[in-house]
C-alpha cells in the first residue's frame, strides 16, 4: 500500500493521488465540469472533453450519470449483441445507442421526458425504415404539421426527425451485421441506407469503424 505520509500535497493541502487505474498516456473522459480539473491534476492523462464515454480496453471511463448508463448499455451490445442491448435499453427506457464519441452536448442536454404521443408513428417508422421516408411522412402519419413534428420530436429525442431516422437505420444495420451473413450492400438496402458506400460512410462517421470491422467484432454463432 501507498504511504499517505509520502504523497505530495496539491493546492489547498489536499493530498495528490493518482487517478482510479493506471491512466498515464491513456484517453479518459469525465463530465465536462470536471475535465479541466482532472487534465491539470493528472498531465499524463490524455483527457477527452468532447465524448460521452472511452472505451480503451481494460479501463472504461465516462462523462456521467446517464453517459454511464450509455456505456454499461455499450458494454452489454458489445458482450451480448445488440438485441440484448435494445431490450435492456427499453426496459431502462433509455436511448438503445449513443456512440462514445458523441458530443456531450453541454448547452443543449438530453431531455429526461419522452413525448408518448409519439410512439405510433415512430413505431411505424421502424417498421418501414427501408422505404424513403421523409419528415412529411411521418408529420401525416402523425396527423400533425411537419413543423409540429420536427419541434415534438426534437424536444422528446434530442435531434432531429432525420438524425432520428438516421441513427434507427443505423441500429437496424447493426442488427443485420451482427446476426446474419447478408452482403453489405443487401444491408444497405434493408437497413434504408442505400448503398454499401453510403452504409460504409455512415458507419465510419458515426460509429467510428467499417460495416465489415464492426462485423467481424461480432462473429456468428
Amino acid at each position: 500500500m501507498r504511504d499517505e505520509q509520502h504523497v505530495p500535497q496539491g493546492q489547498h493541502g489536499l493530498r495528490e493521488r493518482e487517478p482510479y487505474g493506471d491512466l498515464t498516456g491513456r484517453r479518459a473522459t469525465a463530465h465536462w465540469l470536471h475535465t479541466a480539473q482532472l487534465a491539470a491534476r493528472y498531465p499524463k492523462v490524455q483527457v477527452d472533453d468532447s465524448v460521452l464515454y472511452v472505451d480503451d480496453g481494460d479501463v472504461l471511463t465516462s462523462a456521467g450519470l446517464t453517459a454511464g448508463l450509455d456505456l454499461c448499455l455499450h458494454l452489454v451490445r458489445r458482450d451480448l449483441g445488440a438485441h440484448v442491448a435494445n431490450q435492456l435499453a427499453r426496459r431502462m427506457v433509455v436511448p438503445a445507442h449513443r456512440p462514445g464519441g458523441q458530443a456531450q452536448f453541454i448547452d443543449q442536454p438530453m431531455p429526461a421526458t419522452d413525448d408518448r404521443a409519439l410512439a405510433p408513428v415512430l413505431d411505424w417508422a421502424r417498421e418501414r425504415l427501408d422505404e424513403p421516408l421523409t419528415v412529411e411522412d411521418l408529420a401525416r402519419q402523425a396527423a400533425m404539421s411537419p413543423r409540429t413534428l420536427y419541434r415534438r420530436l426534437q424536444a422528446a429525442t434530442g435531434v432531429t426527425p432525420l438524425q432520428w431516422l438516421l441513427n434507427q437505420r443505423l441500429r437496424r444495420a447493426q442488427s443485420l451485421l451482427e446476426s446474419t451473413d447478408l452482403p453489405i450492400s443487401r444491408i444497405g438496402e434493408l437497413s434504408g441506407l442505400g448503398t454499401a458506400n453510403n452504409l460504409r460512410h455512415h458507419f465510419l462517421k458515426q460509429i467510428g469503424v467499417s460495416p465489415s470491422d464492426y462485423r467481424r467484432a461480432f462473429p456468428l454463432a
